[in-house]
């Protein structure tokens, strides 16, 4: 379906030129990350961007939906398989993808998504659907390992708070050392609590 969009022209003129959607959001994660949620406009994206606002508006009916594009465009991050032979190897293994993924995220623009979440509601909205999909997708794995009701999301939780507050507030990377402390003296014992 998406093919015949490209070749199809529009009722309205030309074919939609799909490169300037890739532009227009590439742009508005560069400025979400360097001016914040606050501070991003259209005029500026369609400025970064090469694209006029009209063509911005068309696709985009505000900047919550702009912002939510471009997050989404970077796609879910898939997390491993359990492999493991045992509940820690397995979790030793997602809290490794988990704070590798994280770590690799820019510090600017979750500032920024969380201060714009706290601003407007439609982003938050939006944002909280992405989260919990990916959040679904991340603790699946753990379904097999039959935990108590609620400990997957406990996992998904408590994980990325703890090392979201290393990164940020402690300002140290997430290593081995770090990941089997998560592991072993946090997530194991909430998890065979829970």
């Amino acid at each position: 379906m998406a093919s015949s969009d490209t070749t199809r022209p529009s009722a309205t003129g030309r074919p939609r030129d799909h490169t300037r959607d890739l532009a227009i959001l590439d742009a508005t994660l560069a400025l979400l990350t360097e001016v914040g949620y606050e501070q991003l406009s259209i005029e500026a994206v369609a400025g970064r961007s090469g694209a006029a606002k009209t063509t911005i508006y068309r696709r985009y009916r505000d900047k919550a939906a702009l912002v939510t594009a471009a997050v989404e465009r970077r796609g879910p991050a898939e997390p491993p398989p359990p492999r493991g032979e045992n509940l820690r190897e397995n979790v030793h293994s997602l809290a490794t993808w988990l704070a590798r993924s994280i770590s690799e995220q820019d510090v600017g623009l979750l500032g920024a998504l969380f201060t714009g979440m706290r601003n407007d509601a439609r982003l938050a909205q939006e944002m909280r659907r992405i989260l919990l999909r990916d959040q679904t997708a991340m603790t699946d794995g753990l379904a097999a390992e039959r935990l108590a009701p609620g400990a997957g999301a406990l996992f998904a939780e408590v994980a990325p708070a703890v090392i979201v507050h290393r990164l940020v507030v402690v300002g140290e990377p997430c290593d081995a050392a770090f990941v089997a402390h998560l592991v072993d003296d946090i997530l194991l014992p909430l998890l065979r609590h829970t």
